[in-house]
């Protein structure tokens, strides 16, 4: 027995998708994004670059849903999120 309402359009709602870019000189490690990202997307990569940190990679890019938290959280603004047109998938 549910207790809850389901909306009555929800088989017409549409999920959008991102596309995640990380500038990875720009990035020093801190890992914000990895620990942010509520869709597991990212996570810190083995690579390094030419400061000595540390990367996110993208391990999962279909589950991103382009909440741009990522983007947000990042202090040294090295990851943003474009929104793919036409990808959207139904929920």
């Amino acid at each position: 027995m549910k207790f809850w309402r389901e909306p009555l359009d929800l088989k017409d709602i549409r999920v959008p998708r991102g596309e995640i870019h990380v500038l990875t000189e720009r990035c020093k490690g801190c890992g914000w994004c990895v620990e942010f990202c509520q869709r597991d997307v990212l996570e810190v990569s083995d690579e390094i670059n030419s400061k000595g940190y540390h990367p996110p990679k993208v391990i999962r890019e279909q589950a991103c849903v382009g909440c741009g938290l990522c983007e947000l959280m990042c202090p040294e603004f090295a990851i943003y999120v474009v929104e793919q047109e036409g990808k959207a998938t139904l929920l």
